[in-house]
């Protein structure tokens, strides 16, 4: 059986799963990488965008985001051996 990764553990691995991340497509590292990691329950990640209103904008790119979420799950897969599922806040 598996033991679960924690939020604690995922904080710890986030930079290894961003550089991972950045090595495939520099833009989606962009857009993750201002992400707070909110809350995982195990399986569901939930960032948050909250600070980025400094930016003046939404980080919700409709057209991309499908492909750049897919890309960061695949990080995480490849850095913390876990499959997830990802949800986002404003």
């Amino acid at each position: 059986m598996d033991i679960p990764l924690t939020l604690e553990e995922l904080r710890q691995q986030w930079n290894e799963v961003l550089d991972s991340v950045e090595r495939q497509d520099r833009i989606t590292w962009m857009a993750f990488f201002d992400a707070r990691l909110a809350s995982f329950d195990g399986k569901v990640l939930t960032l948050d965008y909250s600070d980025s209103g400094k930016f003046g904008g939404s980080h919700q790119f409709p057209e991309t985001r499908l492909r750049q979420l897919n890309l960061l799950k695949a990080a995480v897969k490849e850095v913390c051996g876990v499959e997830i599922e990802v949800e986002q806040s404003p």
